[in-house]
């Protein structure tokens, strides 16, 4: 199953509108009431209020923007429903060593939701790309800044 250019979890698509509905719903009346406050005290050229509020309304503003482009864009994807359990794609758990026989896990995932203090690797990484479609036992050769380094898929597991 080849997933969409922007593939996603329900986990990472729900994730995404929560900071969307926290934005909106939140921090931005918050900085609106402040400013709103500040503009009603006079000289604005001078008010770090009503300064430091347009700029973080223009922050809020720009990141719920992003929010948005990136949840139009997603393809949701449930890791769960993946039909081809033998071999690693989007959403699978894969354990691969290296020639030291060190291994790690890593969470296939998609870009928006990548956390790699988590292992949690986006669908685009080099990593993630060298192992589309590996199955167990596979070798497969990354290419990192430092070299080319060669993992051997150890274990692939899928969520459910």
């Amino acid at each position: 199953m080849k997933p969409a250019t922007n593939p996603i979890t329900p986990a990472g698509i729900a994730a995404l509108k929560a900071r969307y509905d926290h934005l909106l719903g939140t921090e931005r009346p918050a900085i609106v009431e402040i400013v709103s406050w500040a503009a009603g005290n006079g000289d604005r050229s001078e008010n770090g209020d009503y300064l430091y509020g347009r700029k973080r309304m223009r922050e809020i503003d720009r990141e719920l923007a992003h929010l948005a482009r990136r949840m139009k864009a997603a393809k949701v994807i449930d890791p769960a429903e993946q039909p081809d359990r033998t071999r690693v794609w989007f959403g699978a758990t894969v354990t691969i060593a290296d020639e030291d026989d060190a291994e790690r896990t890593l969470t296939l995932v998609g870009d928006d939701e990548q956390d790699a203090a988590a292992g949690k690797v986006g669908w685009s990484a080099p990593i993630a790309r060298a192992l589309r479609g590996a199955g167990m036992g596979d070798l497969r050769t990354v290419r990192l800044p430092t070299g080319e380094k060669e993992w051997e898929v150890v274990a692939i597991s899928y969520p459910g």
